[in-house]
């Protein structure tokens, strides 16, 4: 919804919430159901408001449970039983300056403000533990904002006893716990005071009269920031970038300005911003977002204007550069279909307005921010939390390159007239193992992003990954899978659970980018091996339909499963006898991990 994106209205949002909630909850689509705690150091109403319509706008649909007004700690220390059998999947501690129970004063020495941070800090980590203990699942918390006032002015900031250092101190306290515990995420509620002007921020009538920690018009600002970390952490961050070239990555029109009269590189202000801005998506690429071009222009314009010496960008930056005279809303498609991804997993980024206009039209739940003025190109990407980063493992670091081996797999195909041989030439070897403490987090991070190829479209937190894996009732397997282009990673999860003789599939799914590479019946052939030797007589397999998953509607009848019911709505129940089944897999070697050293 195009008043939920940044920039929006935050006097509109308040004041329209209800009729926004309404629309959005009119919306067709699957919405994954969190169920989110709020617990509060202040006001809490007005946040849970605005962060449900960013929410709902991604996809989520949340319960809350709201704790008393300034309970924050007692609630996470010593939960009632409301909060304990509302069985939180986010934890969000919403606090501020005001919940610093004691600062420094004037003229203490290090020794008495080391010992004042000591006990601040461990009260919160106290808290922190608490909660880890009882409810096992990621906990979202604020930093502190800078005091409202400064007694000593500038001083504040370097004497051991200022309230400015002691915050400072204190939030670094945080960082470095967030360092070592993977489920702890910050809300950087000092940038975000800082972007808004403490002044107006901190404005203390709110406080006076509401309890509220910050002023009412900056609440949709928190709420927004607080919804990228959760949408994050759901799977929910898009991938890629489709920019257009003339006037968005350099000024100018490379086919009638020619590349000598491109505004980049360091010789203007102008050509100074467009730099600024190619610098910013080069680092974009660093974090593993994909790269794209999409640019009505001559190919051989596009080129030269990427091979301008001034141009950071160079062409081997991008995955799929398309610059042709057709619509923009088809060559989106034909990058999609390239990269083997969902359209609105691509951030379309265009200064023309009529292009923006068109590609919405066609994809309606595709991101097409609305970019202004070249100045401000960078900061609303940026703001917006497309690509908001929650975890970053090694596969995010080289998903660049993987996609690239992805594109030389595709020219090798098209050399092969048999499918089979073409899969024997990729030379292909997978691990399939049962969850490994190493890997918990980027299975998480894998359960939380497939949509495609998801049967039953659960989402697992890390703490439900780690008691899978010690539930002597679950079969739990990763795969791994390289070829003699390079290493995919970890890209496919299966989960089973054994009641009896039977073993219920609760989660399949699989990244997108190996999909018909033979990894699904290396998998199918593993999982039957398992249940032999379990004494199971057979497996049932769901299928939940979504809007996005209909590519694996038949999985289990190509698996040899026999369906054994369906619903009005689609969903459906298979079953398979692993004495009666036939292995599959001829095209990989799956080898254990041992072999592989």
């Amino acid at each position: 919804m195009r008043e939920l994106e940044y920039p929006f209205d935050s006097e509109y949002l308040l004041k329209k919430r209800r009729t926004i909630k309404k629309n959005l909850l009119a919306r067709e689509g699957h919405l994954i159901e969190k169920r989110i705690a709020v617990l509060g150091g202040s006001t809490t109403h007005d946040v849970t408001a605005m962060l449900e319509l960013f929410l709902l706008n991604q996809g989520i649909r949340p319960a809350f449970y709201e704790s008393e007004y300034g309970r924050f700690w007692q609630d996470a220390m010593f939960p009632d039983e409301t909060l304990l059998s509302f069985h939180p999947d986010i934890i969000y501690i919403h606090t501020s300056s005001r919940n610093i129970q004691r600062f420094p004063a004037p003229g203490d020495d290090e020794g008495q403000v080391g010992v004042l941070l000591d006990q601040t800090f461990d009260h919160f980590r106290q808290m922190w533990e608490s909660v880890e203990a009882k409810f096992g699942c990621p906990v979202i918390q604020n930093n502190f904002e800078l005091p409202y006032v400064r007694l000593m002015g500038n001083r504040e900031a370097s004497d051991p006893s200022g309230r400015v250092n002691f915050v400072t101190r204190l939030n670094q306290r945080f960082y470095d716990y967030a360092q070592t515990h993977p489920h702890f995420y910050i809300q950087d509620i000092l940038y975000l005071s800082s972007c808004y002007g403490l002044d107006r921020w901190a404005d203390p009538f709110y406080w006076h009269m509401y309890k509220y920690a910050l002023c009412v018009p900056a609440i949709p600002e928190l709420a927004f920031n607080l919804a990228n970390i959760i949408k994050s952490l759901l799977g929910k961050n898009q991938k890629a970038l489709a920019l257009d070239l003339d006037n968005t990555l350099w000024g100018g029109v490379v086919g009638d300005d020619g590349p000598e009269g491109l505004q980049m590189g360091p010789e203007t202000s102008m050509g100074q911003v467009y730099t600024e801005f190619q610098s910013y998506l080069k680092s974009l690429k660093g974090l593993g977002i994909l790269l794209n071009v999409n640019s009505k222009n001559d190919m051989e314009n596009a080129m030269a204007g990427l091979n301008h010496p001034d141009c950071l960008l160079k062409p081997e930056d991008f995955l799929v550069i398309r610059a042709n005279w057709e619509n923009k809303d088809q060559n989106i498609r034909a990058i999609a279909d390239t990269l083997n991804i969902l359209p609105e997993s691509i951030v379309f980024v265009d200064d023309n307005p009529a292009e923006r206009e068109i590609v919405r039209n066609r994809f309606p739940e595709m991101t097409v921010p609305e970019m202004d003025s070249p100045e401000h190109y960078m900061k609303i990407i940026d703001r917006s939390g497309f690509f908001e980063v929650t975890t970053f493992s090694e596969d995010d670091r080289k998903r660049n390159e993987m996609y690239r081996e992805n594109a030389q797999r595709a020219s090798l195909q098209a050399s092969f007239a048999d499918y089979e041989d073409y899969l024997k030439s990729l030379e292909m070897e997978a691990v399939i193992r049962g969850f490994e403490p190493v890997l918990y987090d980027r299975i998480t991070q894998l359960t939380n992003k497939s949509n495609q190829f998801n049967l039953t479209t659960r989402r697992y937190t890390q703490t439900e990954i780690e008691e899978a894996a010690a539930d002597e009732r679950v079969i739990d397997l990763y795969g791994r899978l390289e070829d003699k282009f390079g290493d995919n990673g970890v890209v496919t999860v299966v989960i089973g659970r054994q009641e009896g003789d039977t073993v219920h599939i609760l989660l399949w799914l699989m990244s997108c980018r190996v999909l018909k590479r033979g990894m699904e019946q290396a998998m199918m052939d593993e999982l039957v091996r398992i249940c032999r030797g379990r004494g199971v007589n057979r497996i049932v397999g769901y299928y939940y339909p979504t809007a996005k998953n209909a590519m694996v509607k038949e999985f289990y009848r190509q698996m040899e499963f026999e369906k054994t019911e369906e619903d009005a709505q689609g969903n459906t129940v298979w079953q398979l006898c692993p004495e009666a089944y036939v292995y599959q897999n001829n095209v990989i070697k799956v080898v254990s991990e041992d072999d592989k050293r």
